[in-house]
């Protein structure tokens, strides 16, 4: 706006509008006109045209501190909680035509009483909210390439003028950011723990083909709460070999500082794993790290080798399973065919409610409940055959038994791999007895009258009895550990397993147990106690002086020994000879452990690092997939640093919000990172 060369500044001390502290009114004849005190932009200063454009100017205005911007915004504040907002523009980076209006906005009374917020007292903090964005990203797995999209951009502008939103590589770098202090976060719970660390891993995929290896870390904090944090995120190399494998997880378990704290690893069932498993292995026992040199080290994930059986049944199954699968494909491919198939439902009387459904290759539980329903209607399926000449992808009587059979053995995995991953407590105790019963069902199967089911079994047995060989052990322990069943259960089900040969694997289990026991009592500072509760050695129980110290060191080791002596029965003795916990289905092991630690302080020890052992690793969600997990592809083709930089940050800030059971207040959202 042009204005002309005589001018008079008109006193606007009696205009109400706050937006005139910020505004010079200049007035030449008719002429009034609003000269910003910050930028110098000259704007219409009318009484007719309102304050709304100076307000709009003031909070885009680049000069002006941003400080008071908020009361510029509740201005129009009513009593039901109205806020009218003016008009806001987008900057240069759109066109001047391309603007949004926010008006009449309308904010919850509830909302804003639970989340106090005070538009007047609140500052906008630029780094808190670029902050907010990268969190936000990783938590809800988003693309970075958001913060690029038009419309994003446009909705953060009139939602906050003075939020620069950057690039890409802003909040690439934000997220690496808040990875660092969160990370450090995790190395310092970790350096606290009271016990030992279990490592699980897992294999992911990108829709590229690039495959990494997830290292996660279980254990039971001083809380007796079950917790896991993802550790590493490694791009895998095809011509990386065993050993330069292993030594990368050596590595990174030295990096976090817990190469002496390790007490298991859990991986696939798959042999490519054993000398890696074995090196490992290997350097903590030359290291003196391991308990027991690691007795219970080598774990496979159970969930794993269910899938892999199952796995077997289908493959096994193939040629049948086709034909079921074309032979609904034949019913479903028009409505003729369809009526007539369901005219021969009522012919033979089958009087069921499930559908035919195609399954999905990728998960192998879809392709049980196909046959499951199909088995419903095969003798349907049998009478249109002989009715309908173009149906000759049929299963004869023969196909539909075997495939009655190996549904049988589908669907005792699915009903136990669902246990495992939807179990309220998945500590290690909850195993045993399911992967008994799997162990008792192959014995049964493997005596089955027809060739075709019976090698299957064999085959599947075979398969089993390499996991039963590196888990019965840490199995069998676990539920030992459970007061509900202590030794009962092991022998209860050795004896239906292995018959007369049951004392003897029944002794190699008392012997283990025994052993990781006096293994723990070396390595516990209880140790030079004694379980009486005696001063450790060298400390005086009278006075505790320094001359006192070195005369008694000889007394304490004296009273140690014969405390010892007297009291033969250790805790793992009182614990097994005491009766049997009432059994419950809500029955919390971690919360009876965390009671009883007084009266069992080194068997209790022992429970803290078993009782942590991943035995199953699966999450619910890839149960039943087939292959390896998969990375979102929005993520998947950023660089392997950054990449492992969301997806442990990702879990570590999920856990944290699963833990607390909250989540992030709206206002102010944002955490903080000093980061220097």
């Amino acid at each position: 706006m042009e204005i002309p060369d005589e001018a008079v500044i008109v006193n606007s001390s009696r205009l109400k509008s706050v937006v005139w502290n910020d505004f010079d009114r200049v007035k030449k004849g008719d002429t009034l006109v609003a000269i910003c005190r910050h930028c110098k932009r000259k704007l219409s200063g009318s009484s007719t045209s309102g304050t709304s454009h100076l307000r709009n100017h003031l909070i885009r205005c680049r000069r002006r501190s941003n400080h008071d911007v908020t009361q510029l915004l509740t201005r129009g504040k009513k009593k039901d909680g109205n806020v009218t907002l003016a008009t806001l523009g987008f900057n240069q980076e759109q066109s001047k035509t391309e603007s949004l209006s926010i008006i009449n906005t309308k904010l919850d009374q509830g909302y804003r009483k639970d989340a106090s917020i005070s538009m007047e007292n609140m500052n906008f903090d630029q780094k808190c909210s670029r902050l907010d964005l990268a969190r936000m990203i990783i938590v809800h797995g988003y693309s970075l390439t958001m913060v690029e999209d038009f419309g994003f951009r446009i909705f953060i502008r009139n939602l906050q003028p003075l939020f620069e939103l950057g690039t890409v590589d802003t909040v690439e770098a934000d997220c690496k950011e808040i990875y660092q202090v969160e990370k450090q976060k995790v190395h310092e719970e970790l350096d606290k723990l009271p016990g030992k660390i279990s490592l699980c891993a897992d294999k992911w995929i990108t829709d590229t083909g690039t495959k990494y290896l997830s290292l996660t870390a279980h254990y039971i904090d001083d809380t007796w709460q079950l917790k896991k944090k993802i550790l590493e995120f490694v791009m895998l190399d095809s011509s990386q070999t065993e050993d330069t494998l292993s030594e990368a997880i050596m590595t990174s378990l030295r990096n976090w500082n817990i190469d002496r704290k390790l007490f298991s690893v859990t991986f696939d069932n798959d042999s490519t794993y054993d000398n890696i498993i074995r090196r490992i292995r290997d350097q903590l026992c030359d290291q003196r790290f391991l308990v027991c040199n690691g007795q219970l080290f080598d774990v496979r994930c159970a969930a794993n080798v269910v899938k892999l059986m199952a796995e077997d049944a289908l493959d096994t199954l193939f040629e049948i399973t086709l034909k079921i699968r074309e032979s609904i494909r034949y019913i479903r491919s028009s409505q003729a065919i369809q009526e007539r198939f369901n005219e021969m439902v009522r012919l033979t009387g089958i009087n069921s409610q499930k559908c035919l459904r195609l399954d999905n290759l990728l998960q192998w539980n879809s392709t049980y409940t196909m046959l499951d329903s199909a088995l419903e209607y095969k003798d349907a399926f049998l009478h249109l055959q002989d009715h309908d000449s173009h149906y000759t992808v049929c299963p004869d009587a023969a196909d539909w038994g075997r495939a009655s059979t190996i549904t049988s053995f589908l669907k005792l995995f699915i009903e136990i791999s669902n246990f495992f991953a939807r179990n309220k407590y998945s500590t290690a105790n909850i195993y045993f007895s399911e992967i008994c019963d799997i162990h008792l069902q192959l014995i049964e199967w493997c005596q089955n009258s027809d060739d075709f089911i019976s090698s299957l079994a064999l085959k599947m047995k075979s398969r089993f009895d390499e996991y039963w060989k590196k888990c019965s052990l840490a199995l069998a322990i676990a539920v030992i550990l459970d007061p509900q069943f202590k030794m009962k259960l092991v022998e209860y089900y050795y004896l239906k397993i292995y018959g007369t040969s049951a004392p003897e694997c029944i002794d190699i289990v008392s012997n283990c147990m025994k052993a990781l026991y006096s293994g723990h009592a070396t390595y516990s500072p209880l140790a030079s106690q004694g379980q009486g509760g005696t001063f450790p050695a060298g400390a005086s129980g009278a006075g505790g002086y320094h001359d006192s110290k070195s005369r008694l060191t000889g007394f304490d080791k004296f009273i140690s020994e014969t405390s010892l002596n007297e009291n033969a029965r250790s805790d793992l003795d009182k614990y097994l000879e005491e009766p049997l916990f009432t059994r419950s289905a809500d029955f919390n092991v971690l919360n009876w452990w965390k009671v009883h630690t007084p009266r069992y302080p080194l068997l209790s020890m022992m429970a803290h690092n078993i009782l942590g052992i991943p035995l199953s690793k699966v999450p619910y969600e890839s149960l039943f997939n087939s292959g390896d997990r998969e990375i979102d592809r929005c993520w998947g083709s950023l660089s392997s640093d950054t990449l492992k930089a969301l997806m442990c940050t990702q879990d570590w800030m999920c856990s944290e919000l699963e833990d607390s059971k909250t989540y992030p207040s709206p206002v102010p959202l944002a955490i903080c990172y000093d980061v220097k």
